[in-house]
């Protein structure tokens, strides 16, 4: 065992143990210099024996990136042992959980659930298919957010097509699928969905997953629907179960529809409309009509969703109705750009926390298994604008102003399409290489030399400033382009002044900008000028600043050449 206290790799600080498994312990590590936690898995080697399962675990992890699923920071291998440094997931495992407060109520098992289905289609759609076969409380963590992570993947097997039956039969008993016992069994990705149903089973009762039962037996306050797809996620046979996660989520979302009741009057309900419907059969367009039906209700839905949020009294409800209508459909920008515009922006700061909340969409998987952003970027023209405007975003308005990175990523995704208007591709090659800047300022390579120039620096920032903004893009990013100029000549006149920008250079800068305060905001609504008066004003007052810097900055100088002329 590796003792409390020691470090490793130089880095490493060893703080506690806080997992043992059959062939392995897990400790609590701290990296001192990055101030993070990190999880330390040590696995010795003479205690396993063959090493090969932990290997293609090990292989399997470094690939995967889903926020479900924590991903591998560094390998220490030795000759007796091999050390793996993971992302910490800080939680409880759900095994805990129900050993301290029992069953849980079935709307929290019903969110958990779908979070899992997703990690686990996300898995399956991997080429080739990762089926994790061990899915149990013990191997779930619920993090303090609420949301779910999928840990320990030592059983996970990639999906072999032509084989007819696993190498190694792994998996709990209890949980595990027939087939993970069954010299002629294979697991795919229906075993994982096996998996999933008596762990739901477990936590939605409490009760040993080795007693399997129908849910209305353990009491009446389940859900009809719940007890419904349990009872399809644990069939013997694979082929009477869910054959995907896709379809399994699907029937977690709409979890009435999974009572038969329900639906045996629904299909009551579609016979007498069948009824009445036959009567216009005669009808040659009806064809077409039912050809274009679905699209057009898709359509209507969207549209009904944007209206909805458009419309909303209060900010949670228009998020929800934005989120709602790209569930519906990724593809469409109008969803996409009310959320990031008219909720995350509404204040004109970009928080932390929204940023998280937009990731977390983005990476959303359809129930084909692609993530929603793949979907959007299909649509050139609508991701290239939400491009943009996100770049924007997060250069000029996300409160933690020195992280710029997202930003160069937007922004090169914007300026990569010629779908975009010409005035914003060039601003955004332009702010996908100052975004660069930010990353190297201040740093020196190994003759010492500085990364950036504050010349070409300058030029940029300057080039960015040209032209009508308020026009070409809108008041408010015109605003917050001249603000950004105006406060690097604040902050850095002194190395502008050094490399080379005359103080004439920069006094021009800052006239020009006035003389766009005042010639390009002059046709403007009453209203808007009013709601941008406080950051019209924020401005005027940096440029009086600008200037006395410049001027300051200068005088210094001309001060520094009279002196030596003495």
């Amino acid at each position: 065992m590796l003792k409390i206290g020691s470090v490793l790799d130089g880095k490493y600080k060893i703080l506690s143990v806080i997992g043992r498994g059959g062939t392995s312990v897990v400790y609590l590590a701290m990296n001192e210099r990055a101030n993070r936690f990190w999880a330390v898995k040590e696995i010795v080697k003479e205690d396993y024996g063959s090493f090969s399962l932990d290997k293609k675990e090990l292989e399997l992890m470094k690939e995967l990136r889903h926020p479900s699923i924590p991903g591998i920071a560094d390998v220490i291998d030795s000759r007796d042992r091999i050390l793996i440094v993971m992302d910490y997931v800080e939680g409880r495992s759900l095994d805990i959980r129900l050993r301290e407060e029992g069953a849980q109520p079935w709307e929290r098992v019903l969110d958990w659930g779908r979070q899992l289905c997703g990690a686990l289609l996300y898995l399956h759609s991997r080429r080739p298919p990762v089926i994790y076969r061990d899915l149990k409380p013990a191997n779930v963590i619920e993090k303090p957010d609420g949301s779910v992570a999928l840990i320990d993947f030592g059983a996970a097997r990639e999906y072999k097509p032509r084989s007819l039956k696993d190498t190694v039969s792994l998996g709990t008993r209890g949980y595990a699928a027939p087939e993970q016992y069954e010299e002629s069994g294979q697991s795919d990705a229906r075993t994982d969905i096996y998996c999933l149903g008596v762990m739901l089973f477990q936590l939605l009762t409490g009760e040993s997953p080795h007693r399997l039962r129908p849910l209305g037996e353990c009491g009446s306050f389940f859900p009809a629907g719940l007890e419904e797809i349990i009872l399809k996620c644990t069939q013997i046979r694979k082929e009477d179960r869910y054959q995907s996660c896709g379809e399994l989520l699907y029937a977690l979302e709409h979890l009435q529809e999974q009572d038969s009741a329900y639906r045996k009057k629904q299909k009551s309900r579609l016979r007498r409309f069948a009824a009445c419907l036959a009567g216009a059969l005669c009808f040659l367009l009806l064809s077409g009509i039912l050809l274009g039906a679905e699209a057009g209700i898709r359509k209507h839905s969207y549209e009904a969703y944007l209206f909805a949020a458009r419309n909303s009294v209060d900010m949670e409800e228009e998020m929800d109705n934005y989120e709602k209508a790209i569930r519906l459909n990724p593809f469409r920008e109008e969803a996409w750009l009310g959320l990031l515009g008219e909720c995350f922006l509404e204040d004109q700061l970009l928080t932390a926390q929204e940023s998280s909340k937009l990731r977390q969409i983005l990476i959303q998987y359809t129930g084909e298994g692609q993530t929603f952003e793949t979907v959007f970027r299909k649509n050139e023209e609508g991701y290239a604008r939400f491009a943009y405007e996100a770049g924007i975003a997060y250069f000029y308005k996300f409160e933690e102003r020195e992280n710029k990175k997202i930003a160069k990523g937007y922004f090169e995704s914007a300026a990569a399409s010629e779908a975009l208007e010409e005035p914003k591709r060039r601003r955004a090659e332009r702010l996908a290489l100052i975004s660069g800047y930010y990353a190297e300022i201040g740093l020196a390579d190994a003759a010492g030399d500085a990364f950036v120039s504050f010349r070409d620096y300058w030029d940029d920032l300057v080039e960015l400033s040209a032209g009508n903004l308020a026009e070409e893009d809108n008041e408010r990013t015109a605003l917050v382009m001249y603000r950004e100029l105006a406060g690097q000549i604040v902050s850095r006149a002194k190395e502008f002044q050094d490399s080379g920008v005359e103080k004439e250079e920069m006094l021009e800068a800052l006239a020009r900008m006035e003389a766009h305060l005042e010639e390009d905001f002059q046709d403007i609504s009453a209203d808007l000028k009013e709601k941008i008066h406080g950051e019209t004003a924020g401005l005027e007052e940096e440029i009086r600043q600008a200037r006395r810097v410049v001027c300051s900055a200068f005088q210094q100088e001309e001060n520094g050449e009279e002196e030596k002329d003495e």
